[in-house]
C-alpha cells in the first residue's frame, strides 16, 4: 500500500484545512519544495499535492511553487486542484507530475476526463470527494446529488488510474479514516481506491492494509502535528 504525504498549497504556503474550509487553514511552512525534500528524506516515494487556491478558482494559482516541489522530490507526485481543461492536464504532465487528479471536472464534464484518461492511460485520478455520501465539487463548496458509487461507475472503463475518496467531514480533523465507507466503495468499484480524510495515527493505516482494492492512503495533518511518524507508516505499509 502506498503512503502519500500531502502538501496542500494556499498562497504559496504549506497548509492544512479543516473540513475543506479555506478560512480554517493552519500554516505549516512557507516552502513546499523544502517540505517535499523533508518527506523524501523520511523515505516517502510518493506525494499528493493540491493547489487549494486553484481548486476554488478553477485554474492554477500556485503552479510555480508546486512545480518546484515536483522538481525537488525524487519520487512520484500526483497533483490536483483546479485542473478542469485538457491544457491543464497536459501542462502538469509536462511539468513532471506522475498523475493528475480531476474532481470537479469528473462531475461536471465526464467526457473531458474520459478523453484525458484515454490520451494518458494510468495518469488520471478521479477525485471522489464526499459529504454524506454525495459528491462535493469546486473546492468542496458545492454538494451534488450524485453518489460516490455512481461517480465511480462512470469511469470504470475509462483507463483512469484510481479513485481518490475523501470524506470531507473528516478531512483535517484527525477523527480517523472512514474505513467502512472506504472499504465499501472499494468493493463497489473495479477502480483502485486511495483513502483520504481524517488519518489520525498508525491505527488508520493498519485498518486499511490488506483491504481489497485499496491502493494507498493520503495523510497530512497527522504528519505535520507529529501524531503520525512517516517512517513508521511507511514501514507498516511495506
Amino acid at each position: 500500500m502506498i503512503i502519500f504525504p500531502a502538501i496542500d498549497v494556499k498562497g504559496g504556503d504549506v497548509v492544512r484545512l479543516s473540513e475543506g474550509d479555506m478560512a480554517r487553514a493552519t500554516v505549516y511552512g512557507a516552502d513546499p519544495a523544502a517540505q517535499a525534500r523533508l518527506f523524501a528524506e523520511a523515505g516517502a516515494t510518493h506525494l499528493h499535492m493540491v493547489d487549494l487556491d486553484g481548486a476554488f478558482a478553477g485554474a492554477s494559482r500556485n503552479g510555480e511553487a508546486i512545480a518546484a516541489a515536483i522538481a525537488a522530490f525524487p519520487g512520484r507526485v500526483q497533483v490536483g486542484g483546479g485542473i478542469r481543461t485538457r491544457d491543464n492536464v497536459e501542462a502538469w504532465l509536462d511539468r513532471g507530475a506522475w498523475r493528475v487528479v480531476m474532481g470537479t471536472a469528473a462531475l461536471e464534464d465526464p467526457a473531458l476526463v474520459r478523453d484525458c484518461a484515454a490520451a494518458h492511460p494510468g495518469r488520471i485520478v478521479v477525485a471522489a470527494d464526499a459529504r454524506d455520501g454525495m459528491v462535493a465539487a469546486r473546492g468542496w463548496a458545492d454538494v451534488s446529488t450524485v453518489s460516490i458509487a455512481d461517480l465511480a461507475k462512470r469511469f470504470e472503463d475509462a483507463g483512469v488510474a484510481a479513485l481518490l475518496f475523501t470524506d470531507v467531514g473528516r478531512d483535517g480533523l484527525l477523527k480517523g479514516v472512514n474505513v467502512e465507507a472506504t472499504v465499501g466503495l472499494a468493493a463497489a468499484t473495479r477502480l483502485p481506491v486511495i483513502a483520504s480524510g481524517g488519518v489520525a495515527g498508525l491505527g488508520d493505516i493498519e485498518a486499511l492494509i490488506g483491504q481489497p482494492g485499496i491502493e494507498g492512503v493520503i495523510t497530512g495533518r497527522a504528519l505535520y502535528d507529529g501524531r503520525l511518524s512517516l517512517a513508521a507508516a511507511l514501514s507498516l505499509a511495506a
